[in-house]
């Protein structure tokens, strides 16, 4: 069972990222489930989301507490949540930020680092800094999940005619310029 947990702040778009990926899963064949983790947090506030992803049923109904990934849609919590908490040996960090993954890895310590900088790949293609779906694209990439193009229906029907293609893309994009290190 592949076990993710996102860290962003409130309004960032953490919780339909993870809807996202769990629908897109379940499209697959696969079993999936997604689900927030707030309380009366307000916008701008840190909250997380969860996914669990498998091939079999699956019947935990807990937030995820070892994560094989985390996915930061907020670089400046780093510096405020030990994200790595609960990573599993061999786990994968998942950040929006313009720096590489070598230098997070010799900042924070962590064992695998994927990087795409979501916030100018959001801006250039949605005009807005959302970075929920250019991050699904990087994790993607990150954990070999889904191929970003079994995303494209789930976008598309989210966001629809006028905002989906262009998250598709967004999300496309990231998945092309992800380093991972």
């Amino acid at each position: 069972m592949l076990e993710i947990r996102l860290h962003g702040r409130g309004g960032q778009g953490g919780v339909t990222s993870a809807e996202l990926v769990a629908r897109a899963a379940i499209a697959q064949g696969k079993f999936a489930q997604a689900f927030p983790s707030f309380g009366p947090e307000r916008r701008g506030a840190p909250v997380m989301a969860f996914v669990r992803v498998d091939d079999k049923k699956i019947r935990i109904r807990e937030k995820v507490y070892s994560p094989n990934v985390v996915l930061v849609l907020d670089p400046t919590l780093l510096d405020i949540l030990d994200v790595a908490e609960g990573l599993r040996e061999g786990g994968t960090i998942v950040v929006n930020t313009s720096q590489t993954p070598e230098e997070l890895k010799s900042k924070y310590g962590y064992p695998k680092v994927a990087t795409v900088d979501a916030n100018k790949v959001a801006m250039e293609e949605l005009g807005v800094p959302i970075t929920n779906t250019t991050m699904i694209g990087s994790l993607l990439k990150a954990t070999g999940l889904l191929q970003a193009t079994e995303m494209e229906e789930v976008v598309l029907d989210r966001f629809g005619g006028k905002l989906g293609p262009k998250n598709y893309k967004a999300l496309s994009r990231a998945f092309e310029e992800t380093a991972i290190a």
